[in-house]
């Protein structure tokens, strides 16, 4: 087999790689992309996309529930409400599969070529990939590691038999009957509602004091709230000790030992950076932690050689990969660009959704700022209530001396839909009267964003 000789080689083509590639190839980079499985990675195939499609149809599934017999407020009625599972997963891969044509679709337009196995570094310009066919060599100017992470198991839970990641919990073909979900963090939380919301008994077992410990309470409380009325039970400040036949073995706050019966027991504990046998340690790069350590060009220590998304740290989020791709993309093809991003939205898809941009009013005082914050409820929001979700709010944080906004959270239903106009905000170097003087339509959830930037400024009109 020929060696294939290249400008640029990316190694993964999740949503960071091919996003790396297409960009090369449209800027005329010869490029070369490796993938040892399906291209789109973990967020297509097994992650962001297909969680989404599922947690739609486990909405979907719980509103018709509701609406069996005379109950809805809303006047509709059904004679009763099913679920096949199974057909329901076959949808979910069929939106994936129709995905995952379309990057190969985008990447053959840019005429990047695909080179389908597992790859391994034999020096820094130089790495041999596992094909069906042999062992092909390929040589580039420049190599991208784009390889993304994987889920973190637990001591006592590996993976197998009635233990599973996301990745089997997006499967299943039968909706189990007692769920037991370790670690409430974004990916447990959305995953367990959304089985929940299916017929699952479920219970949460997290280590630290409070479910989705990466946000503070205000926000976090509304999807606590709705986790109780749909009868899921969480155990906070307890561990997991392990499994026996009898059930899951945990430990609460006071050292008390307890048995939780499960049919299927989902780890949703973490994630790590997908870095085995691609003889990294050869080419000692520096690390931070077990992240590979980048520069604000996602260069690695070595010459030549950069790196993005998952394996580069925290947060590892598809839009912060995708960013760094078209970055490193730029760079090669000879163009000046620096990573000088003011804000990555963070959106969670629990019910109700959390998004996330910039700093929050404690993170912002920890910097040293003197901040003003403003908060508007849903509940005082028209589109809200003609939607029946009128739980949440919109939070602005910003500089008490300038006005500039430094931060903007939400928690409601499809409050994910702001994250947008929040990180504009944001980018734009907006300040609260930037806000409060745009016009936001009516009936609309965004108008909550005006009035809270109103509502900082002291002249709140809907509350």
């Amino acid at each position: 087999m020929k060696e294939i000789i290249c400008k640029l080689l990316v190694i993964g083509a999740g949503p960071g790689g091919y996003t790396c590639a297409i960009r090369a190839g449209q800027l005329g980079v010869d490029t070369v992309i490796v993938e040892a499985e399906r291209a789109g990675g973990t967020c297509l195939n097994i992650g962001c996309i297909p969680s989404k499609a599922l947690i739609h149809a486990a909405e979907e599934y719980d509103n018709v529930s509701h609406m069996v017999g005379l109950s809805s407020p809303l006047g509709i009625s059904v004679e009763s409400a099913g679920l096949d599972l199974a057909r329901t997963v076959a949808w979910k891969d069929g939106i994936v599969a129709r995905l995952n044509s379309g990057v190969l679709a985008l990447l053959a337009r840019a005429k990047v070529k695909i080179v389908h196995g597992r790859a391994r570094f034999r020096d820094g310009k130089t790495v041999e990939v596992e094909t069906e066919t042999g062992i092909q060599t390929i040589r580039a100017q420049a190599v991208v590691i784009a390889t993304g992470s994987e889920p973190v198991d637990l001591p006592g839970l590996a993976f197998g038999g009635s233990v599973m990641s996301s990745t089997e919990a997006l499967s299943l073909t039968a909706v189990p009957k007692k769920l037991v979900v370790v670690g409430a963090g974004y990916i447990g939380v959305e995953l367990g509602t959304a089985f929940a919301k299916m017929g699952s008994k479920v219970t949460f077992v997290e280590a630290r004091e409070q479910i989705l410990p990466q946000y503070d309470r205000d926000l976090v409380a509304p999807v606590a709230k709705r986790l109780t009325a749909l009868g899921v039970r969480v155990l906070n400040s307890t561990k997991v000790k392990g499994l026996t036949d009898d059930g899951l073995v945990i430990k609460d706050a006071a050292g008390e030992e307890h048995r939780l019966a499960a049919d299927k027991v989902l780890v949703a504990v973490g994630r790590r950076p997908r870095t085995k046998g691609l003889g990294l340690d050869e080419l000692d790069l520096d690390r931070a932690g077990p992240f590979l350590r980048i520069d604000e060009h996602c260069r690695t220590s070595m010459r030549g050689v950069y790196a993005i998304g998952d394996l580069t740290g925290e947060p590892m989020l598809a839009h912060r990969a995708m960013a760094q791709g078209e970055l490193v993309a730029e760079i090669v093809a000879g163009k000046r660009r620096s990573w000088d991003k003011r804000s990555i939205p963070a959106v969670c898809f629990t019910d109700p959704e959390i998004v996330a941009v910039g700093l929050s009013p404690d993170e912002a005082r920890a910097q040293g700022f003197d901040i003003r914050v403003g908060q508007f409820p849903f509940s005082a929001n028209g589109r809200a209530m003609t939607v029946s979700r009128d739980d949440g709010f919109v939070r602005v944080v910003a500089r008490a001396d300038s006005n500039l906004v430094l931060g903007v959270q939400a928690v409601g239903f499809a409050v994910s839909e702001l994250s947008a106009a929040f990180s504009l905000a944001i980018e734009m170097g907006a300040r609260l009267e930037d806000i409060a003087a745009t016009i936001h339509a009516h009936p609309t959830r965004s108008e909550g964003f005006q009035e809270a930037a109103m509502k900082a400024l002291g002249h709140a009109l809907h509350i």
